[in-house]
């Protein structure tokens, strides 16, 4: 996997074009994980830093949604259901 910050946020992956890595706030998340530099960003930074302080009701369910699917983009051979390499879920 090569990941480029400098300019347009970009991944390639094995198959060996870049990713379509979604809207703005699917990459937002993969920027805030990215920036934290392998360190556990909590849910409730990772809300605040996307909603700015004045989440949706549905804000959970919609950041998980954001994580699956970046998990699904950057492994796209992982079979489903098992456990992500690329981004972990950690207390």
């Amino acid at each position: 996997m090569l990941l480029r910050v400098l300019g347009p946020l970009e991944v390639e992956v094995n198959t060996g074009g870049t990713v379509d890595l979604g809207g703005p706030r699917q990459r937002a998340v993969l920027a805030l994980l990215l920036s934290a530099r392998g360190e556990v960003v909590s849910v409730g930074r990772m809300i605040n830093e996307l909603w700015r302080g004045d989440p949706p009701p549905r804000a959970i369910a919609s950041l998980q949604a954001y994580v699956s699917n970046l998990r699904r983009l950057l492994e796209p051979g992982r079979e489903r259901r098992m456990p992500a390499r690329v981004l972990v879920t950690a207390p």
